[in-house]
């Protein structure tokens, strides 16, 4: 039996959620059952699609039921193996969720090689946010060269993806972030060519000066003002890729929606997408993330928070914009 420090969600949030939703508990776990590995987690991925997890209702994946483990990807070190194709010592990516340790069965776990690249790498450039990222903007949103694409929360694990893959594409990509830190870093560390500051008081008037000739392409993660201030400047069968929503996910009641004017006077094509529905892409993103990280034209920036017990004051720091860059928890060294 080990000793196993679990983050459960204690009680569905009403709007904001607080600390007060979670619960650090301690509880025994016995060895793997048949077909089954015990890992011991590494680092843990927060991601703002928890949020949603923490609500009752219908969505695209199953609530977290209270009393439960958050949901959440992991990547950890095989302690035992129950289960052909893995050993002790084997490093995995899984999703064990907020905890030390967890029974996994083998089927669901990914071989990790840690001297190809950052372990932690699984989680975010090389994980779920790259795919994201990748899919989105070439499959959903379809850039090509010499379009203007815009990204929202561009310094964030997915967006910051998206405006590099965007650049080597050929494409004028225009960042945005919040704060003068996270804006410079698009333009002077990702190569990005502009950024336009969300907390900016004149954002319509900074973002059509970033985007002369209109937007063709809009990589969404935030809504809310940055996404009204987007519309009017979208161009004819501009095409939107609608990957997150987070000025939204505290709302108890309906928001106001887009503007179904611009949509059908511009013929836009607004496309809501998953990746978990994409994963037939991976290996075609393995292969060239991988080869653009190898050559350099891929920058990464992790944001690494010490200790399970940091969990929930991370995760509801990054819903308010906190983190710069992909936020991971290190649950173990």
């Amino acid at each position: 039996m080990i000793a196993n420090r679990q983050v459960l969600l204690k009680a569905r949030p009403v709007g904001e959620p607080t600390t007060d939703n979670f619960e650090i508990v301690e509880k025994e776990l016995s060895a793997p059952a048949d077909g089954e590995v015990l890992v011991r987690t590494l680092f843990l991925s927060l991601d703002p699609y928890m949020r949603g997890r923490m609500n009752e209702g219908r969505s695209y994946a199953a609530s977290v039921i209270v009393g439960a483990v958050m949901v959440g990807g992991t990547v950890g070190e095989v302690v035992e193996s129950n289960a052909p194709g893995f050993a002790k010592g084997d490093f995995v990516s899984g999703f064990a969720g907020w905890q030390e340790y967890a029974n996994l069965p083998g089927k669901t776990l990914w071989k990790l090689d840690a001297k190809a690249a950052p372990l932690s790498y699984a989680l975010g450039v090389l994980g779920m946010p790259g795919l994201t990222a990748y899919v989105g903007l070439l499959d959903i949103a379809q850039a090509k060269a010499g379009e203007t694409v815009v990204v929202s929360a561009a310094s964030g694990a997915v967006g910051s993806v998206v405006g590099q893959i965007a650049k080597i594409k050929g494409c004028h990509t225009v960042g945005i972030a919040g704060g003068k830190m996270k804006c410079e870093h698009l333009v002077n560390d990702l190569g990005f060519d502009a950024w336009v500051d969300h907390r900016d008081p004149e954002l319509f008037k900074s973002l059509k000066a970033a985007c002369p000739k209109g937007i063709e392409v809009d990589f969404e993660n935030v809504g809310g003002a940055v996404l009204q201030a987007i519309w009017p400047l979208m161009n004819d069968f501009g095409r939107v890729a609608l990957c997150g929503l987070i000025a939204h996910y505290n709302d108890t009641s309906l928001s106001a929606g887009p503007s179904w004017l611009y949509m059908l006077a511009r013929r836009l094509t607004v496309r809501g997408f998953i990746v978990s529905d994409h994963m037939d892409r991976m290996k075609d993103f393995q292969r060239d993330m991988g080869g653009w990280l190898r050559e350099g034209k891929i920058k990464y920036r992790e944001d690494i928070v010490d200790g399970l017990e940091n969990a929930p004051t991370a995760f509801l720091g990054m819903l308010k914009g906190k983190n710069f860059g992909k936020l991971i928890v290190r649950v173990a060294q």
